[in-house]
């Protein structure tokens, strides 16, 4: 108990508590905001489509970071959506098409941010529909069609589904084939299908395999609008005669069809300095997309399926912070690393430091507290011949530690009291010798 009693009242103990207790905190701080990682992993789809083709990009533009992206080809959404949530599966990022995920069954994922459109291509082979002069503008005309409507674990087949559900067919109504693109394409030119559904940009290589294909057109969504107000996540694009394909004159006129949204989804516990990151390379990225969207109108915070992650609202509406206008990426995160922990200590410890004086003074008071309690003693005990050298003594003792006690300018009046008082003690005892 002395041993305990007497450390708090020293300085230099009560100093290395105090710097243990910082260490503490900035130590449990750090880990609280810890750096983004250096290696993450992204679930694409097709090797030909568009998500691998933008993951490939991605995968570049952050090697350039010093961050290394993996790319993990699937069968598309919901084969990426599931890896996701699959903690052991090493999957931090997917790519997935808007209107196909059921959010009740992922309440941990956010959007990074939407990066482009995905038409609903509906190619048709003309010859199929010749009753129709020729021409597949409405999706009930697909009644009793050989129809490919995407392979399973596609957001292909979950949309399709969908849109041929509102247009009242079921897939008994149809002679639906659950293919992957290419196998659909296969088929497709040897004539054992009338139709293949296809979500996919414009700009996907796969889209050029369709279009080389002799004999076939692209469908107008004459309902446009009703889908659209039907299904909020879908947007009507306006594709231009040709734009498609100038050489093969793809479409042959100005066609109306949907739009899904592609979009950048990770998990709520994304480093937000990863966030910036990825927006940022994918602001470069798109910047080569221009089929169907308009200049600035991707990365967007609109048109997506699960909520958008704070930070990327913030990035998307003003732009990355200033370090990470001003500085190399890493620099930027370990600045803000340290400002986050600093500031939250500055705050703890500021307050903190307006009492430092206070308790100075109250170590002090204690100090010699403890220092006029014996005093007390010696001076009760003045008068018994029989503790005269065990007065003189502790006398000499205390004389010894007030002589050691050092003191400010403010406090030296305290000091010097207690001073006066020892002597007193000290003449006291000298009247009994």
């Amino acid at each position: 108990m002395n041993f305990i009693r007497k450390n708090i009242y020293n300085p230099v103990a009560v100093a290395i508590a105090f710097l243990i207790l910082v260490v503490i905190l900035f130590a449990t701080l750090w880990v609280l905001v810890p750096p983004p990682p250096r290696s993450i992993e992204l679930a694409t789809g097709f090797p030909t489509g568009l998500y691998q083709q933008f993951g490939t990009k991605l995968q570049s533009e952050l090697a350039q970071e010093g961050i290394s992206l993996k790319l993990k080809t699937t069968g598309g959404t919901n084969d990426n959506l599931a890896l996701l949530k699959d903690p052991h599966s090493g999957v931090d990022f997917a790519m997935v098409q808007g209107g196909v995920a059921d959010l009740s069954k992922y309440p941990d994922f956010i959007s990074i941010a939407g990066v482009f459109y995905e038409p609903v291509w509906v190619w048709y082979r003309e010859s199929s529909f010749q009753n129709e002069s020729g021409r597949l503008g409405l999706l009930s005309q697909l009644k009793g069609k050989r129809v490919s409507i995407g392979n399973e674990g596609s957001g292909t087949l979950s949309l399709a589904s969908q849109l041929l559900s509102a247009s009242g067919l079921s897939l008994s109504d149809i002679r639906a084939e659950k293919l992957k693109p290419l196998d659909a394409l296969e088929k497709f030119k040897k004539g054992e299908l009338d139709a293949v559904f296809l979500v996919s940009a414009a700009e996907a290589p796969l889209v050029k395999n369709f279009y080389e294909t002799p004999g076939i057109r692209l469908m107008s969504f004459e309902q446009a609008e009703a889908y659209v107000h039907l299904f909020p996540f879908l947007s009507k694009v306006t594709v231009p005669r040709g734009v498609v394909s100038i050489a093969y004159d793809l479409p042959r006129q100005d066609i109306q069809v949907l739009a899904a949204t592609a979009t950048l989804v990770g998990k709520n516990d994304v480093s937000p300095a990863l966030v910036t990151l990825l927006l940022g390379a994918t602001y470069d990225i798109l910047k080569t997309y221009a089929y169907l969207q308009k200049p600035g109108e991707f990365p967007s915070g609109t048109g997506l399926d699960f909520p958008l992650h704070v930070d990327a609202e913030i990035y998307l509406k003003d732009g990355p912070s200033f370090l990470h206008r001003h500085l190399p990426f890493w620099t930027a995160v370990w600045i803000g690393r340290f400002a986050k922990i600093v500031i939250p200590l500055l705050v703890i410890l500021i307050p903190l430091f307006t009492y430092i004086p206070a308790a100075k003074n109250l170590l002090l008071r204690l100090k010699l507290s403890q220092v006029y309690e014996e005093l007390k003693v010696v001076e009760r005990n003045a008068s018994n011949p029989d503790l005269k050298e065990k007065n003189l003594k502790d006398l000499e003792n205390i004389e010894r530690r007030v002589g050691n006690i050092k003191v400010s300018m403010l406090d030296a009046k305290e000091l010097y009291d207690l001073k006066g008082h020892v002597g007193e003690v000290r003449n006291r005892l000298n009247l009994y010798s």
